[in-house]
């Protein structure tokens, strides 16, 4: 060992093969007294940056489908071991806005053609299932959960083609109505107790999907933000709901950002820039977003492993650590994972695209199924709180990925990950501590200096 600690720290490991999940473990499992020259992650506590909202979850109807078929201790298992406190400590979370590929079918809010005045507007639907799942996380969290609302469509009536499914363009007639829609989906929500944080314009806005689609180019949600929705949520008095722009890949999210954010009239109604990581890592594009509009924030609002439920599959937790390790060090704010919760085929899902989650559930047996995704993420998201901030961390290793914040009370947390099938030593440099390290392969590591 190099140096000494004079301070406290407390160590946390998952680790492949091992069964380590989550696992607290003393320093001397990590500690390697080899006499030689590693290289070094340096944590530097004076150098702050942006100030973290959380981590979560989606609420959608398919989850909320398998939840409710599951016995009430399994469900008080699944509320428990995501928003509970000895589980991950969630306190984001998304919905959508009507239907969603993770529905059990399209629907709407209102499908009454030509109701400009949303006189029909209900969302009845919603209460049977999506409503108490949400209301079951919502009692079980110590942290208020911000939840953020996305539509996948209008419904048909308001759209170029007709139909909820297959892309096409919301009526420039129905405009006015759309951006009231909104509004009154806030308010029916509040009504029932659940507080909306704030609505991104339009999930995937670039894609043409076989499911709930809707396209908007950059100047098309510039325009409607401007002239629609930032005028309607100002007449109902909506203004500190928090408004979210794009909402889709990395990979064009500077030009999609620089479309809206560049209009003074449109920018102001904006709180930050949403996106998804289907398309490629593309972190450059999250920092340039920053670098070009430092005033907002940038939020991760959807990732997941396509193609099935993956089950077993360490790769799961790797991606998810990936990604926010690189996010979060670029100044993204919160990160919020899709479905909390899947069935054993990573559906329901009315258009067969199945996917993963951290969490799946056979529903024949009513097991529940962790995932390697659910343990990454809870390295984040157990130990990294709400209004503690992200700070430098200098990695000069090849192979290992780090992130580290500091709390108010100045204790730190620094989250390493080792995606190599060997070892990595290095050198871990934090104020007065200097010490050889050694994290096993396929790991990940939660390092807490109080």
């Amino acid at each position: 060992m190099v140096g000494t600690t004079k301070e406290a720290m407390s160590f946390f490991i998952t680790a492949k093969d091992t069964g380590q999940k989550i696992e607290q473990v003393d320093l001397s499992y990590l500690i390697t007294d080899k006499n030689k020259e590693f290289p070094t992650i340096k944590v530097n506590r004076h150098k702050t940056r942006q100030k973290i909202l959380g981590f979560g979850g989606a609420f959608t109807e398919a989850s909320a489908s398998v939840y409710e078929k599951l016995g009430a201790e399994k469900r008080a298992e699944i509320i428990q071991s995501y928003f509970g406190i000895n589980g991950n400590k969630y306190n984001m979370g998304r919905t959508h806005i009507n239907s969603c590929d993770f529905s059990l079918g399209n629907y709407s809010y209102c499908d009454t053609p030509g109701d400009i005045e949303l006189k029909k507007f209900s969302i009845s639907r919603d209460k049977k299932l999506l409503i108490p799942f949400i209301a079951d996380a919502l009692e079980a969290t110590q942290i208020p959960i911000k939840l953020l609302a996305s539509p996948w469509s209008p419904p048909p009536w308001m759209k170029t083609n007709g139909e909820m499914n297959h892309g096409g363009k919301l009526k420039k007639e129905y405009r006015h109505a759309w951006a009231q829609y909104y509004c009154k989906y806030i308010s029916a929500y509040e009504k029932e107790g659940i507080t909306i944080w704030g609505i991104s314009i339009q999930n995937e806005p670039d894609a043409k999907q076989t499911w709930d689609s809707c396209l908007y180019t950059g100047d098309e949600e510039r325009d409607f933000i401007r002239n629609y929705l930032g005028p309607a949520m100002e007449r109902n008095n909506l203004l500190h709901k928090k408004i979210i722009i794009w909402d889709h890949n990395r990979d064009i999210m500077v030009e999609r950002a620089r479309a809206v954010l560049s209009d003074p009239e449109a920018e102001k109604y904006v709180w930050g820039t949403g996106f998804h990581w289907y398309n490629g890592d593309h972190f450059d594009a999250v920092q340039q977003v920053h670098d070009e509009f430092p005033d907002k924030k940038l939020i991760f609002t959807e990732g997941c492993q396509e193609n099935g439920p993956h089950l077993g599959s360490w790769d799961l937790g790797e991606r998810y650590a990936t990604s926010i390790i690189n996010d979060l060090n670029r100044w993204t704010v919160a990160w919020i994972d899709w479905n909390l919760i899947l069935d054993e085929s990573g559906g329901p899902n009315h258009v067969g695209n199945y996917c993963s989650a951290p969490i799946i559930v056979d529903t024949q047996t009513q097991d529940i199924l962790y995932q390697s995704s659910y343990y990454y993420l809870g390295h984040f998201s157990r130990f990294i709180k709400r209004d503690d901030r992200i700070i430098e961390s200098k990695n000069e290793t090849k192979n290992l990925l780090a992130l580290a914040s500091i709390n108010s009370s100045g204790s730190t947390t620094v989250v390493i990950m080792n995606k190599n099938n060997s070892k990595e030593d290095f050198n871990y440099i934090e104020g007065d501590k200097n010490l050889n390290l050694s994290i096993p392969a396929r790991s990940i590591v939660t390092l807490i200096s109080e």
